[in-house]
């Protein structure tokens, strides 16, 4: 059975939402924090990190409430829709009021960002449990996530363009205005989305989840799924390395090009080519598989994270930043794709667990977007990184320097590296590959 295109693209739309919640803390609230609050950088890194604390305990929960959802009613709508109050979290987030800086700073973004995610897990979580839930093959499964992948990364790339653009002022005021412009987007897909979900279940078969017992109990099915645990710790450090090149990119354009004006134009070019190589990587899924397309864009990865370190000039380093776009759009198509691959395996056996699936992979997903600021902000408070107020500049030491441009090229390598590692122990893509025509 094949996907109708407009069921399926009021479902993707939802993901440009999505983006916007993934771009714009993981681009801008290290760096909003560091610069206009007055955060040390190792404060400002926990106040990333620790929300995310709570999210490996709430993702699985809410995977597998949705799940008992699912059984009871036959669909996932419920949550999905409370997840729309999303869009308070964002505004308030950034709404710092002007009494606040340093410590108190921090725990007001803190306290919104535990918000938010709490608010996007009800989102996110049904949401990318639905391709599982859909009585499709295995390519029509890699063509529903392509379709979803291209929004998200409009999503990406309008928030990552816009967002600098609009606080380019670096005042409290640029980045509230900023906030509530972007969670009205929010708003506006989320609306769309839930009535994607609804269709999209509808018309192209809805496949109930088992009885779910407990949220430790389904939690040990996917833990004891040995190609779903390979996947999900490849994607932890493939999280993790996406977002650390997200914080680190206001700083890489600032201190190493000095040109803070960059930041907009480095993410146009790291998600613009990102729009069209989806469609290119679906093909390339056809002909070798999801497994061997998503190693290839791992490897491209860490290649190109190292080449910042030959110290071109702006130009070399947009080709660079492209070719990374290019690898990004493919870890993000592939490694979602096969998280429904692996629930079917699951379901043959016996162990349908769509929900609690999906919400051990977000619990993944949101680890990785704390650890990989928090990492960077590690390694400027080890360089010695001075934190300012309003926007101002000040002058960093030269160790300070070494730290970002180490923090932006080493590290995301290294991290790469062992993502690429932990993927090659997935084996359910043979036997697909063997038979490219199967649907």
């Amino acid at each position: 059975m094949s996907v109708r295109r407009g069921d399926l693209v009021a479902y993707a739309t939802g993901s440009i939402g999505m983006g916007v919640w993934v771009t714009v803390p993981g681009l801008l609230l290290l760096y909003f924090l560091t610069h206009t609050l007055g955060v040390p950088p190792a404060l400002a890194g926990l106040t990333l990190l620790l929300p995310k604390v709570i999210d490996v305990v709430v993702h699985p929960y809410l995977g597998s409430r949705s799940d008992r959802d699912a059984h009871r009613t036959g669909h996932r709508l419920g949550m999905l829709r409370f997840g729309i109050v999303l869009a308070v979290a964002m505004t308030g987030m950034f709404a710092v009021p002007a009494g606040l800086s340093g410590a108190g700073a921090a725990l007001w973004v803190g306290g919104w960002f535990i918000a938010g995610n709490l608010l996007f897990a009800c989102f996110q979580v049904p949401y990318l449990t639905t391709p599982s839930d859909l009585e499709v093959g295995y390519h029509e499964r890699t063509r529903v996530f392509m379709v979803r992948m291209l929004f998200l990364t409009l999503g990406l790339l309008g928030a990552g363009v816009a967002a600098p653009a609009l606080v380019a002022g670096g005042g409290r005021g640029d980045y509230a205005r900023m906030a509530l412009l972007l969670s009205a987007v929010m708003v506006v897909s989320g609306l769309v989305a839930v009535t994607g979900v609804r269709r999209l279940t509808a018309h192209a078969g809805f496949r109930p989840p088992a009885r779910s017992h407990s949220t430790l109990a389904d939690v040990a099915v996917a833990r004891r799924d040995r190609d779903f645990r390979a996947l999900v710790l490849s994607y932890l450090f493939t999280g993790t390395t996406t977002h650390l090149f997200l914080a680190a990119l206001p700083f890489y354009t600032e201190y190493v090009f000095a040109d803070t004006a960059l930041t907009a134009v480095f993410m146009g070019a790291f998600l613009g080519p990102a729009v069209i190589a989806g469609p290119v990587w679906a093909v390339v899924s056809r002909r070798i598989g999801k497994q061997r397309g998503l190693v290839v864009s791992q490897a491209v990865f860490v290649a190109g994270s190292l080449a910042p370190l030959l110290g071109y000039g702006t130009v070399p380093a947009l080709l660079v930043v492209a070719v990374l776009g290019i690898a990004f759009a493919g870890l993000q198509l592939f490694a979602f794709a096969m998280v429904p691959d692996a629930v079917a395996a699951a379901s043959a056996r016996g162990d349908t667990r769509a929900g609690a699936y999906t919400g051990v992979w977000t619990a993944t997903e949101a680890t990785g977007t704390a650890v990989g600021p928090y990492l960077y902000s590690a390694v400027l408070a080890l360089g010695g990184f001075v934190a300012t107020t309003g926007g101002r500049s000040v002058v960093q030491p030269e160790s300070a320097h070494t730290a970002l441009l180490l923090g932006f090229t080493v590290v995301p390598a290294a991290l790469m590296a062992v993502a690429l590692a932990f993927q090659l122990r997935w084996t359910l893509d043979r036997p697909a590959v063997a038979q490219p025509s199967s649907a």
